[in-house]
C-alpha cells in the first residue's frame, strides 16, 4: 500500500501576516505546498490529506484540488477547529482562541488514513531527498506494522530565520540512529555577532541556553504507522486535563510531546533519517524573498521544472 502525506495547513500564519499556505513563491505561482506534493508524487505517495480550517476551506479547495495536481495523487480534506476531536464531557474553555496545536491537527487525519503516513507543515520546504527518504521508509514497512516511526533530522544551524525566533523539536539520538528524546523549543534564534553569534533557545523565564550548530532538530517531517492516531486520542484527554487544571489557555499539543512520551515509554521506536536536502520556509513575511531565490536556484539546478503542473 502506498503511504499518505498529511499536510498541516490549518494555521493562518499570524506572524507571516497572510494565508501563507497559498502564497505563490514559484515562477508560475506555485506555493511551497506544490513542491512538497510534487516531491511526494515522485517518491511514490498515493494520497495527500490537507488539514485546513472551515474559515478558508472553500478558498483552499478551489486552489489545491486534484485537477491542479494532474490527478496524479488522490486528495482529501479534513478540518481542525477549536472543538474538533474533544473527548466526551470536555468543552472549549472560555478564552481559548486557537486550536490545540500540531498533534491536534494531525489527529484530524485519523478519519481518512489507515496506512503508514508522513506529516509535514504546509509552510516548510523540505526538499526532494528528505521526502524521498521518508517515502522509502514508509513503503518498506511490513503490513500491519505498529510503533515503527521515523523523522527527518536537520542541523539547527540550517533551519533558522534571520527575521525572528523559530520553533524546533530539539533531539537527542542514540548510537544506532534512533531518537532518545525530543523537546519542543519555541524560541530559537542566532544571537547578534556582538553577543557571540551563537544559537540559543529562550525559555519561559527569558533565560538563554546555547545550542550547538549541528544539534539535530525536527521540522515536523515525521513518519508514523496508523496506531499513532490511537495513541493521540488516548493522550489528548490527559493533555487537556493538565492544561485545564493549570489554567493554561495557550497550551499546545505538539507532535514532539507525544513522540517523546511514546519513545521514552518504549511504546514505539523512531528512526532518525538524514538528508542531503536543505530546509527553508516562510516563518515570517520577510523570509519570502530568500525563499523565492532558493526555489529559482533549485530550478536552475534541474531539481524542479520551471512549471510543475500541466502546460
Amino acid at each position: 500500500m502506498k503511504p499518505t502525506l498529511l499536510v498541516l495547513a490549518a494555521g493562518m500564519g499570524s506572524r507571516y501576516g497572510s494565508l501563507k499556505q497559498m502564497d505563490g513563491i514559484g515562477p508560475n505561482g506555485e506555493a511551497i505546498i506544490d513542491y512538497s506534493i510534487y516531491d511526494a508524487i515522485r517518491a511514490g505517495f498515493g494520497k495527500v490529506v490537507f488539514v485546513i480550517r472551515n474559515s478558508f476551506g472553500a478558498e483552499f479547495k478551489e486552489v489545491f484540488n486534484p485537477e491542479r495536481f494532474g490527478h496524479k495523487i488522490d486528495v482529501e480534506y479534513v478540518f481542525q477547529e477549536l472543538d474538533s476531536g474533544l473527548p466526551e464531557g470536555y468543552a472549549v474553555p472560555e478564552g481559548r482562541e486557537k486550536p490545540w496545536g500540531t498533534n491536534h491537527a494531525l489527529m484530524m487525519g485519523g478519519a481518512v488514513i489507515g496506512e503508514p503516513f508522513a506529516v509535514i507543515n504546509a509552510d516548510d520546504f523540505y526538499g526532494q531527498d528528505a521526502i524521498a527518504q521518508m517515502g522509502r521508509y514508509l513503503a518498506a514497512l511490513p503490513e500491519g506494522a505498529e510503533g515503527q516511526y521515523a523523522m527527518v533530522g536537520y542541523e539547527v544551524c540550517k533551519t533558522l530565520s534571520e527575521n525572528g525566533t523559530v520553533s524546533r523539536g530539539v533531539c537527542t539520538i542514540d548510537g544506532e540512529g534512533y531518537l532518545e528524546s525530543i523537546v519542543e523549543r519555541t524560541k530559537i534564534i542566532r544571537e547578534p555577532s556582538g553577543d557571540g553569534g551563537g544559537i540559543v533557545y529562550i525559555d519561559e523565564a527569558c533565560g538563554k541556553h546555547p545550542l550547538a550548530e549541528n544539534t539535530p532538530v525536527s521540522m515536523n517531517l515525521f513518519g508514523f504507522t496508523p496506531d499513532y492516531f490511537r495513541h493521540s486520542v488516548d493522550y489528548f484527554r490527559r493533555f487537556l486535563d493538565e492544561a485545564l487544571a493549570s489554567g493554561n489557555l495557550k497550551a499546545e499539543f505538539f507532535i514532539p510531546l507525544l513522540v517523546n512520551k511514546l519513545v521514552s515509554e518504549r511504546v514505539a521506536k523512531l528512526r532518525v533519517l538524514h538528508t542531503t536536502s536543505d530546509w527553508f520556509g516562510v516563518t515570517y513575511k520577510e523570509d519570502r524573498p530568500g525563499t523565492v531565490r532558493r526555489v529559482e536556484d533549485l530550478i536552475a539546478a534541474g531539481v524542479y521544472p520551471r512549471r510543475l503542473w500541466g502546460e
